[in-house]
């Protein structure tokens, strides 16, 4: 079966500069979650922008539904929805205006688009909100706006590029209940990029780390977990007395109970303990650093 989407060897370097992504290779199945995580500077933004034909490669190849995201941008672009993290509606517009204006530009008839229009707006919960100015919503609802209106040409693969940043956690958890909607029930081909790692633990059915525009993981995060240890012993290295800031040092083990039998062999406890493991203490020890 073939990939959604499928990268092979992708390079992409800047002015003759050292690459930017180099030698990026995965795939996304059709009707997987994929999450592609990375630090900032990773190249996770270039390789979105490469795959959805906003970036030239400057070598390797991609696909997207079977088709050349260089040779065959037209066909790409008429399977793919995007959904950035900058808001990009018309403020001035109305919620309907914004949808019929995408509508038109991807030329669908009028009682085809009318008849998605009122679907998409129902199914993010916005049909009550349809003649309000853009510009007067909430940000949530100017996130959903974005999904409604990424949607409306009916794509089979949806890129979201940081979808609940600056979000309340209420309206978070609606977003991530509207987006696992459209991937487990409408069937959607999804990748998500986020800085929130309990966003990518409830989402996705694997995860991708880059760093230095490589990929340095891929699995699911009971993989990743079992690679890299289900168990933590935590210990204090430094308080934030005198403005320093806590420091931690983490010890993987490859069960909770080994790291408990190892916490009961020491002498001195004092600032230790022990926990399960999870993706963002993987991708510190991946990494060397946090999200930011």
């Amino acid at each position: 079966m073939t990939a959604a989407v499928s990268l092979h060897q992708v390079q992409k370097s800047f002015n003759n500069a050292a690459p930017v992504v180099n030698d990026l290779s995965f795939d996304i199945q059709a009707g997987e979650m994929f999450g592609l995580l990375g630090p900032n500077g990773a190249g996770k933004s270039t390789t979105i922008r490469m795959i959805t034909t906003l970036t030239q490669p400057t070598g390797g190849l991609i696909q997207v539904a079977g088709y050349d995201a260089v040779k065959q941008k037209s066909s790409v672009k008429q399977r793919i929805g995007v959904v950035l993290q900058q808001t990009s509606i018309d403020g001035d517009m109305s919620v309907w205006e914004n949808m019929e204006f995408h509508g038109r530009l991807h030329h669908i008839p009028t009682k085809q688009r009318q008849e998605r229009i009122d679907r998409w707006l129902d199914y993010v919960e916005l049909t009550e909100k349809r003649d309000d100015k853009a510009k007067t919503l909430s940000g949530g609802m100017k996130r959903r706006l974005q999904i409604a209106r990424a949607l409306l040409h009916e794509p089979g693969i949806l890129f979201l590029d940081e979808p609940t940043v600056g979000l309340d956690p209420q309206t978070r958890r609606r977003l991530w209940e509207i987006i696992r909607n459209l991937n487990k029930t409408e069937g959607l081909t999804m990748l998500l990029t986020t800085h929130y790692m309990d966003e990518v633990e409830y989402l996705c059915d694997r995860i991708g780390i880059m760093d230095k525009g490589k990929l340095i993981e891929l699995g699911t995060l009971a993989e990743l977990r079992q690679n890299h240890g289900e168990g933590l012993v935590v210990k204090q290295k430094s308080d934030a007395k005198n403005g320093q800031a806590e420091q931690w040092d983490y010890k993987f083990f490859p069960t909770l109970d080994q790291a408990n039998q190892f916490l009961d062999t020491q002498s001195e406890k004092t600032g230790m303990m022990t926990r399960p493991s999870n993706l963002e203490d993987i991708f510190v020890e991946l990494t060397g650093r946090n999200l930011d």
